[in-house]
């Protein structure tokens, strides 16, 4: 778990900082876990229980809508990935969660992170910092779909998944921007 720490070092620099108690603390209730490309963290039904941390490899959120797959979230190194209204509201996922690539996940369960959070404010600042990232890029995503062209739409995506925007397949980013991967052919041509 020594990557782990090098994780933790990250988060706790680009999100909050924790002295070394605390991220001592935050080690201690992380499980790494590995996945073979293809394979589910998360299934649809599951009721998620943890955010997800990427130590090494990609992974992408996606639901069902008229028997297609739609990519919702990639996460690549040092990005994390949850479910939120499966983890806030302890219900089935609509959100399934799959590893693009052969990946090395470090899982922080919800439940003790709350617990650490409740008894350590600047974990609690971690935790909501860690939230709110999640909620303020999935209002974005919307408001992209909504307001932006495709070409927009393309551009953003770019410049906010750079990583992804190499490594996944096109099936799966005209998923996530919602066109087919025809007109995302046209969209890199400029001819869309």
């Amino acid at each position: 778990m020594d990557d782990a720490r090098k994780i933790i070092n990250m988060i706790v620099e680009n999100l909050h900082p924790l002295n070394q108690k605390e991220q001592d603390l935050l080690s201690s209730i992380l499980t790494e876990q590995k996945l073979k490309k293809g394979e589910l963290l998360l299934k649809e039904d599951d009721i998620a229980k943890d955010i997800y941390w990427v130590e090494k490899g990609m992974l992408r959120q996606f639901y069902y809508k008229e028997g297609r797959d739609v990519t919702e979230h990639f996460a690549c190194e040092n990005q994390g990935a949850l479910c939120i209204n499966s983890l806030f509201l302890q219900e089935p996922s609509k959100l399934l969660i799959e590893a693009l690539e052969d990946s090395t996940i470090l899982l922080m369960p919800y439940d003790k992170f709350i617990r650490l959070a409740q008894k350590h404010p600047p974990l609690a600042t971690l935790l909501r910092k860690i939230l709110e990232g999640s909620l303020i890029m999935s209002q974005q995503k919307a408001d992209s779909w909504r307001y932006e062209t495709v070409h927009e739409r393309y551009e953003r995506f770019q410049r906010e998944y750079p990583d992804a925007a190499k490594r996944a397949s096109v099936n799966h980013i005209a998923s996530y921007l919602l066109m087919t991967p025809e007109s995302l052919s046209r969209v890199r041509a400029g001819k869309l």
